[in-house]
């Protein structure tokens, strides 16, 4: 079975400067063989007439936008492309760069590529992409939720137009940035001049990943190290969090929590089974690193898109405390602690078998649901 291909996503509000991005990437003698969907919206699209990847590896999605209508082309076109790919009959391709529309919600195409029967199974998600603009994402965001939410999903932002404003200016954006999603990177971008490899893999993790590995992808929010000032007693242990760390922007909020004691892995099923099913459409991103039963799991997920938790070889450091980040929308932090007693929930009686839950636990998982609603 052939290795999935890795999927590329950028994004960002309209003008921000994604098509030039795009343009400077395909100028790399690495990305020849990169397939790039580019997403339109309005009757007449053009902007991928200003793209210069050969014909045979562009693809155009018009007319609409990722987040509704369009999102089944799209599958289409990546299950014929994969078909075409494994048949021959195109030229292989061993990456796909998507360019989302300026208006678009991110989120349904990373559930496409992770979830989708006739998707998943050739492709998987690399990292997500968003482009802000330094002259104007401060009203965008103020004005435009779809900026916000871009960069709260986000695995890497990229600061363009930074020629066209003083020092002052880019220091607003990158706090106001921080306040939306203080563990992602930024890296300032004129005319769309950066490294490909930059862009390519920051949004994942294999199994032997390292701490520094591990704390870029965290950020300072989910320090690994569990440096931290204040403690709240919690049914699962200890409960940390700085409140230095924990920021509002409208309806955004950012903060991290720290689990003292390990869990075991049907109550974690339960926990994640509970967050995706109720309230995924408040949590723009979860990502963390938990103690299961003593092992390092690294568990991701993106508004109701779970990426599937794996274990790492080692632990990162010395620390065996849980870590997780939580960036959520319209949604109070004491209800997501609320949650937390899901990591109570026994397991199921039947050795060998710890994803299955015995009635009672399943009883009082629901009963806890009910009240997350």
């Amino acid at each position: 079975m052939e290795n999935p291909v890795p999927v590329s996503i950028i994004t960002g509000f309209l003008g921000s400067g994604k098509t030039t991005l795009l343009n400077r990437l395909l100028q790399s003698p690495g990305l020849a063989n990169a397939l790039v969907i580019i997403n339109e919206f309005g009757e007449v699209g053009i902007d991928h007439l200003l793209v210069s990847a050969p014909t045979e590896n562009m693809r155009l999605l018009s007319n609409g936008c990722l987040c509704c209508e369009v999102r089944g082309d799209l599958v289409e076109t990546l299950a014929d492309a994969a078909r075409q790919r494994r048949e021959g009959m195109i030229q292989p391709f061993d990456r796909v760069i998507v360019e989302t529309t300026g208006l678009a919600d991110p989120v349904p195409l990373v559930q496409t590529v992770v979830t989708d029967r006739d998707v998943a199974p050739s492709y998987r998600l690399d990292s997500i992409i968003t482009v802000i603009d330094a002259v104007n994402a401060l009203s965008q965001f103020d004005r435009q939720p779809e900026s916000v939410k871009q960069v709260a999903v986000a695995d890497l932002l990229l600061l363009s137009k930074t020629d066209l404003v003083g020092e002052a200016e880019i220091g607003a954006v990158r706090e106001r940035v921080r306040m939306i999603n203080p563990s992602v990177e930024t890296v300032r971008v004129v005319r769309g001049e950066i490294e490909p490899q930059r862009l390519f893999g920051c949004g994942t993790l294999d199994a032997s990943a390292t701490a520094a590995q591990l704390k870029r992808w965290m950020g300072k929010t989910g320090d690994i190290c569990g440096d931290s000032e204040h403690v709240h007693d919690a049914h699962c242990g200890h409960l940390h969090d700085s409140p230095a760390r924990n920021h509002h922007h409208d309806r955004v909020q950012t903060f991290s929590i720290t689990l003292d004691h390990p869990v075991t892995r049907g109550a974690l099923v339960v926990w994640l089974t509970m967050l995706a099913s109720f309230r995924s459409a408040d949590l723009l991103r979860v990502k963390g690193i938990v103690n299961v039963e003593g092992s390092p799991m690294v568990i991701n997920a993106v508004q109701f898109v779970l990426h599937e938790p794996f274990e790492l070889t080692a632990w990162p450091s010395p620390d065996r405390k849980s870590h997780i980040v939580f960036i959520v929308q319209d949604l109070k932090r004491e209800d997501l602690e609320r949650t937390l007693d899901a990591l109570l929930v026994p397991e199921a009686a039947e050795p060998g078998n710890p994803l299955e839950l015995d009635p009672q636990a399943y009883a009082q998982f629901m009963q806890m649901a009910k009240t997350f609603m």
